[in-house]
């Protein structure tokens, strides 16, 4: 079949190369436009364009995507991973098959933006990808496939993220080749079982060391690679890359408990929540691992201090 790929990020980017070395014909990449670098106010090109440049595609990159953007294009099927905007009735009626998205949870649980993040700090054991024909409502088409991936105790957004790559790619192929054949079935989703995943705001990635342990592990988790949990050092604004909660109760929450070889151990509500991997808005800025701190940061990190908002807050 034609295929015109509308995406953004590096999971849309994986699907991408997916379908470009498939038998199918991709004839046309969609994706957002050019956006400011977290430095400097270059322009920063998506994933997806960075993919399709590289196979010889120029872009479309609407600001809002339109039927007159795609009339003079001949395709079947219009693929949707993680583009980043809602699609109007009349684009979703223009292709032959319609429009397939790729969406990163077991719908019907966790539509909407961050499916990814929600799902590791509500504590689910396992999340997904469904395949759905695209309607006028928020990721709430008729199914076309599902299939399960497990959160592991140590998965990151980041490396969750990568697993259900591999089976979303899987899962887009194969349900490609069933549209193709004439062979694709619709399931509706129960809408008495929805849950919203709504966008992930910058403040949340903040600590509050006055909860368990467990939760502040799911946060640091799921705010991994970005926008990564924080917490204040003063007024130093310190990044928690990496750790694990313990079973150890005794000391204050947000207070520095001990400083070793394992890590830096702080105080929660409940527990106490060991930190691997650290960066501090100093020197080179660099993540900081246990032998790090010992060898260079003791005089910032140790014993007794306490870690938590602003001075001010």
């Amino acid at each position: 079949m034609n295929v015109v790929f509308a995406g953004t990020p590096d999971f849309a980017a994986g699907h991408l190369e997916a379908l470009l070395a498939s038998h199918h014909r991709v004839v046309a990449v969609i994706t957002q436009p050019d956006k400011p670098g977290k430095r400097g106010k270059k322009l920063m090109p998506s994933p997806v364009k960075v993919t399709a440049t590289k196979a010889g595609f120029e872009c479309l990159q609407p600001a809002r995507l339109r039927t007159i953007d795609l009339e003079e294009l001949e395709f079947d099927v219009l693929v949707v991973v993680a583009y980043g905007q809602i699609l109007k009735p009349p684009v979703l009626a223009l292709p032959k098959y319609g429009c397939i998205n790729v969406h990163a949870s077991i719908l019907p649980r966790w539509r909407g933006a961050a499916p990814v993040q929600r799902a590791i700090l509500e504590g689910d054991v396992e999340t997904g990808i469904t395949l759905i024909q695209m309607d006028a409502g928020l990721d709430t088409g008729d199914m076309l496939a599902r299939a399960t991936v497990g959160i592991a105790s140590t998965d990151t957004a980041g490396s969750l993220l990568t697993k259900m790559l591999d089976q979303g790619k899987q899962s887009l192929a194969e349900t490609l080749d069933l549209i193709e054949s004439g062979a694709h079935k619709f399931e509706p989703q129960n809408d008495k079982l929805a849950c919203y995943a709504n966008k992930i705001e910058k403040g949340e990635a903040l600590i509050d060391w006055q909860v368990d342990a467990v939760q502040i592990d799911r946060q640091v988790r799921a705010f991994h690679p970005e926008p990564v949990a924080y917490t204040f050092l003063d007024d130093k604004r310190v990044k928690v890359h990496a750790g694990e909660p313990v079973t150890q109760s005794n000391g204050n929450a947000g207070e520095i408990l001990a400083v070793d070889k394992q890590g830096i151990l702080v105080g929660c509500a409940t527990g106490a929540y060991l930190i691997t991997a650290i960066q501090l808005p100093m020197g080179k800025g660099a993540i900081l691992k246990p032998g790090d701190v010992l060898n260079g940061w003791t005089d910032q990190l140790y014993a007794g201090v306490r870690l938590g908002n602003r001075p001010d807050e």
